[in-house]
């Protein structure tokens, strides 16, 4: 079995979702939601965060140069910005999408540390798997907001 080529697989699948979470959201849901747990917001944060955990570590990281650090925050009070496009939340899923297989090839699975400060006590696969379930969970969050208007999404099972 191999492990990494099936992580990538299931992080594209997670991304392809995500990617028609974006596509078919209609411009009054995308700005919908209260801040600052906006539709667009939340696409972002598990766009920025899945990008952020396919890093060896925290100082392996190069934000997405449209990057504004308080987008991917969903608690306390962040500052109410102007909304990204689903254009440029596609032009960085893209980017993702495209380099996934590059980082995961790169990842130590065998590590016995995140990588992450704030994720202790686990190795780098199992924070893999957090991470492929942290992107589902926000797909699943705004496909529920999509379908809950009568937009139907595809289900992938792997990518």
């Amino acid at each position: 079995m191999d492990i990494k080529k099936s992580l990538i697989r299931q992080y594209r699948a997670g991304l392809s979702m995500m990617r028609e979470c974006i596509e078919k959201c209609p411009d009054k849901i995308w700005l919908s939601g209260q801040h600052p747990r906006n539709y667009w917001r939340v696409a972002y944060h598990a766009l920025f965060y899945t990008h952020l955990y396919l890093m060896p570590t925290e100082n392996d990281f190069v934000a997405w140069d449209k990057h504004r650090d308080e987008s991917r925050i969903l608690w306390e009070k962040p500052a109410v910005e102007e909304p990204y496009s689903q254009s440029e939340l596609l032009a960085y899923l893209d980017m993702i999408y495209e380099n996934v297989g590059i980082w995961v090839d790169e990842l130590d699975l065998e590590s016995k540390t995140t990588g992450i400060p704030w994720y202790k006590g686990m190795g780098k696969f199992e924070h893999q798997i957090v991470n492929v379930r942290h992107l589902q969970g926000h797909v699943g969050q705004l496909s529920e907001l999509l379908m809950a208007k009568g937009i139907d999404l595809t289900w992938v099972s792997k990518a």
